[in-house]
């Protein structure tokens, strides 16, 4: 049986946005005998890691590091739903590994759907100076036990592609332990896992998973983790065409997240097939999200250019779901890069208040025939 045919979505969470009150309740009432609170957050919110299995092998996992990247917190909460529903695959998986999950280790950056967290500090650069309640939490969950592996799970922008035409809607890296990118056993360790999930997926998304960069950022969790010794993977959902609340990533995070638990159980730290590591093709900056190609000024001189657009994401108080802001990022020859939505806007208006469209500003202009 393949994990792919029997995903199924948990419905009491349909939308990317999730309120950290909605999923403090949900674990209370449905998994009140696998949770615990590991520590608050700044504003005093609960962080609470969920531990299933009776296997050997021990695993951590945590997601919403980054509190607009919500894609994890549904993978976790799909998997359970999804397994359920296929005891055999649960009681063979869960027989061999235990699993820490900890939910939304950033509940503050959640709830506002910001990156940083109450007093705007990325945690995944506050390593060593530990400026962040939340990050010491993370960090004091890995020194209690002896972990075998661990899985550093984010999310990406929607500028990644895989080769410059479809998106990168799953990137994995087995981080650098040093400047030099050394490929060390446990970088092995991870690349085998992710290797795995590769050969697994490529068929069910072609051309959609990417490899992230493996550059060394010395103050970056995963980083830090797998120099003291900690194999750890990371995973980034990226973009799906069409697909902005991200669905389609949403149900394929979730089978990779599945397979790479799998693969876990099943290389017990072996190497076996780490190669299959270097076929995934690495990371492209190339997209922008819209871009109006040929546009017209209301100039003096003749001026014709690109204009770029991207969404930034928010909440609004008293939606459910995050709205999608567009913001001009770059206005001029854009031809180096291309768009999800491109708008050829020959012979056609460009109407503004302003003659030039602002940088870094909503857009407030509008093309008409």
């Amino acid at each position: 049986m393949n994990f792919e045919q029997i995903y199924q979505q948990n419905q009491d969470f349909p939308n990317r946005y999730i309120s950290p009150e909605k999923l403090f309740s949900y674990l209370q009432t449905n998994l009140s005998d696998y949770i615990q609170e590991i520590g608050k957050s700044h504003l005093q919110k609960p962080i609470y890691k969920l531990t299933i299995g009776t296997g050997k092998i021990n695993v951590l996992a945590w997601s919403q590091m980054h509190g607009n990247e919500s894609n994890a917190t549904h993978a976790m909460l799909d998997l359970l739903i999804s397994l359920d529903k296929a005891l055999e695959l649960k009681e063979e998986l869960f027989s061999k590994i235990k699993l820490d999950f900890i939910f939304m280790l950033n509940p503050d950056g959640s709830k506002r759907w910001t990156r940083l967290n109450a007093i705007d500090i990325d945690l995944n650069r506050d390593f060593h100076n530990e400026a962040s309640p939340e990050i010491k939490f993370l960090k004091n969950t890995v020194a209690s036990k002896n972990y075998d592996y661990a899985l550093n799970l984010h999310e990406q922008r929607t500028i990644f592609t895989t080769d410059g035409v479809h998106p990168a809607t799953l990137s994995f890296l087995a981080p650098s332990e040093n400047v030099e990118r050394t490929v060390t056993d446990n970088r092995k360790k991870c690349m085998a896992v992710i290797g795995n999930v590769y050969n697994h997926l490529k068929e069910l998304i072609p051309n959609q998973i990417g490899r992230y960069s493996d550059e060394f950022y010395p103050t970056s969790t995963g980083d830090n983790f797998i120099k003291a010794g900690m194999p750890t993977i990371l995973f980034e959902g990226g973009h799906f065409v069409d697909d902005y609340t991200r669905k389609g990533t949403r149900k394929y995070y979730t089978v990779a997240f599945y397979y790479a638990l799998k693969a876990i159980s099943e290389l017990n730290s072996n190497i076996n097939g780490w190669e299959a590591y270097f076929e995934i093709p690495e990371n492209k900056e190339t997209h922008y999200d819209i871009i109006y190609r040929n546009v017209k000024l209301n100039t003096d001189h003749e001026c014709i250019l690109d204009i770029a657009v991207q969404y930034r994401e928010t909440i609004e108080e008293g939606k459910d779901e995050i709205s999608f802001i567009p913001y001009v990022m770059e206005a001029g020859d854009v031809k180096k890069r291309k768009g999800w939505k491109e708008i050829d806007c020959t012979g056609k208006k460009f109407v503004s208040a302003t003659k030039y469209p602002r940088l870094d500003d909503v857009v407030d202009f509008k093309i008409e025939d």
